[in-house]
């Protein structure tokens, strides 16, 4: 009922930039937070971003601070991760998930690769 589809992902050298996207439709009334992960091979998933709905507070993970930036557009149910500075470690499966109500929904997942 609820999908989340990501779109955006691909190929890049080192210290480019990717935008990611993520839109939801479906019963999305209810939204109240919007996550970006991701997972490198041979690696657990890590919690990159987080934003909130209604108010636009922002939290990121060590790793992607001052290089990444995440924001929405909640009359389109998106959100989205701008990626600068891109190294070989940010190689890997970027996922969005949305927490609706009680629920929590992924998306399939878009690949990021950065070439050395």
């Amino acid at each position: 009922q609820v999908q989340l589809v990501e779109s955006g992902g691909g190929l890049v050298q080192t210290g480019g930039s990717l935008r990611l996207s993520c839109a939801a439709s479906g019963s999305t009334s209810g939204i109240s937070v919007m996550r970006w992960h991701r997972q490198a091979p041979g690696k657990q998933r890590e919690l990159v971003a987080t934003i909130l709905r209604n108010i636009a507070i922002v939290t990121y993970a060590d790793s992607v601070k001052g290089r990444f930036t995440i924001s929405r557009d909640n009359a389109k149910n998106t959100v989205y991760l701008q990626m600068n500075s891109l190294s070989p470690e940010d190689t890997g499966v970027y996922s969005c998930n949305f927490r609706i109500g009680p629920v929590e929904y992924w998306g399939q997942g878009t690949q990021v690769t950065v070439s050395s």
